[in-house]
């Protein structure tokens, strides 16, 4: 029978202490390349939700929103309205990963901007915030959640927790404590309240529920920060207490990971981007397919088999075995790996679709991938033999670990990515003053131009 952990013996004031280095972050306090990383972020993150704000999951919490009845403090990202701090950070946080094409982070087991960034813009267009405000609130957020992550580890998410909604309710709350100015022992009250509303389970992969799991984390860390600024009580230990969240949640805490370097040492260099609109899962997959597409020695029409190892930890995750949906697919190695061989451009939206999910060449190809789950494999590795009916056995691996050191590289890469998501839903013009806006957002007195230049008319 599985019984709590004792944390008796641990350290017993982590909550508090990252509630207070959230609540004392300055702009000062932030190195140069984790501003940057940070603009990347807040970036990316404004591209996938203005092409996530088309999908049917966000159509629909917006048909919820409207009948619930909206509000006027903030910009629903990529649609013709406007909604409360809350709502906009369900319906934003919810787009930002409806295509599942948003940033990761090891530490975290997630996605780290999804929960956070909607708080930070929603309370900063609501108060008139600065752009530094902004900035500092985000990275006040996700270092906040990442540390959380490093503290509870690997086994919540092995459970069957999805940590982007759990943890990252956590970081929604610490960006929203931030901005709106709390101390250290309010904001350690709003991660209590956050702690009490984390939820979130693997299950809903696949369905969309999962991108829901960010924005009710976001939703909520605004419902934390809100209540803690009106003295609301709660428990200001949610993590390390008796029956509290590392109790509950996992078999093994780690409070040095937690606590260790916390002022000096930052996360989020450790972020990774995704440049394939699947589950990160995927995409060490997806790079050695590609990699074998490109050999000379590749035919498709004389593969037979493929053989794929994968790290045993994403076979419930992303091992859709027959997808019939767009969204599936996103959870698919076979099929995303198929998309790859077949040369399909992975990193489009377009090819997320039941008419892909169903074609009979992908299918078939599909239908010849074998992919078998390791577990000495580190959490985004694969390697991969296709073999071929005139003896060739072509192989390829991938680790998707190691984040881009180059980042004025990055930058080029991730605005590229923008401007095809965002140029088709604002315009060129908008498209570039946002890319602007980020590229300068320390120096931005007033943070909500982002938003106007993120609104559609539909």
């Amino acid at each position: 029978m599985e019984r709590a952990i004792d944390t008796t013996d641990a350290t017993t004031d982590v909550t508090q202490r990252l509630a207070d280095y959230a609540s004392g972050l300055t702009l000062k306090d932030i190195p140069e390349d984790v501003r940057a990383i940070a603009k990347q972020c807040l970036l990316d993150w404004l591209g996938v939700t203005l092409a996530g704000a088309q999908e049917p999951l966000t159509q629909k919490l917006l048909d919820y929103v409207r009948a619930e009845g909206c509000g006027d403090h903030a910009t629903l990202i990529g649609l013709d309205g406007r909604g409360s701090v809350s709502q906009a950070a369900l319906i934003n946080g919810s787009a930002g990963h409806a295509l599942d094409y948003d940033d990761v982070l090891k530490l975290l087991r997630g996605h780290p901007t999804a929960p956070v960034a909607p708080v930070a813009l929603a309370f900063a267009e609501r108060d008139l915030n600065s752009g530094a405000d902004l900035l500092v609130a985000f990275i006040a957020g996700v270092e906040t959640e990442a540390r959380i992550g490093g503290f509870v580890g690997d086994s919540p998410y092995m459970k069957g927790w999805h940590q982007t909604a759990t943890v990252g309710t956590f970081g929604a709350a610490a960006a929203g404590a931030r901005i709106m100015g709390l101390d250290g022992a309010d904001t350690a009250v709003a991660l209590g309240i956050a702690g009490t509303q984390a939820a979130g389970l693997k299950a809903m992969f696949g369905t969309m529920c999962k991108p829901l799991h960010a924005g009710k984390a976001a939703a909520n860390g605004v419902l934390a920060a809100e209540l803690a600024k009106r003295q609301f009580t709660s428990r200001s230990d949610i993590l390390e207490c008796g029956q509290g969240f590392a109790a509950t949640q996992t078999e093994n805490i780690d409070p040095a990971t937690a606590l260790e370097g916390l002022g000096t040492d930052f996360c989020i260099p450790k972020l990774l981007f995704k440049y394939h609109a699947a589950c990160y899962g995927t995409h060490a997959g997806i790079e050695s397919a590609r990699a074998i597409a490109g050999n000379p020695a590749f035919d498709l029409d004389k593969v037979e088999r493929v053989d794929v190892n994968v790290p045993e930890r994403t076979m419930n995750m992303c091992n859709i075995l027959e997808p019939t949906t767009g969204l599936e697919v996103k959870f698919s190695h076979r099929f995303t790996t198929a998309l790859a061989l077949a040369g399909e451009e992975t990193g489009s939206l377009e090819v997320y679709d039941a008419s892909f999910a169903t074609r009979p060449d992908l299918v078939a190809l599909r239908d010849k991938i074998s992919i078998h789950g390791r577990e000495d494999y580190t959490p985004n590795q694969t390697d991969m033999t296709v073999h071929q009916s005139d003896g060739t056995a072509i192989m390829e691996s991938r680790d998707m670990t190691i984040p881009n050191p180059d980042l004025e590289d990055q930058w080029q890469k991730l605005e590229t990515k923008f401007r095809a998501l965002a140029d088709p839903l604002i315009g060129e013009e908008n498209a570039e003053r946002t890319v602007a806006i980020i590229r300068d957002l320390e120096q931005q007195d007033d943070a909500s131009g982002i938003a106007a230049a993120c609104r559609t008319s539909r």
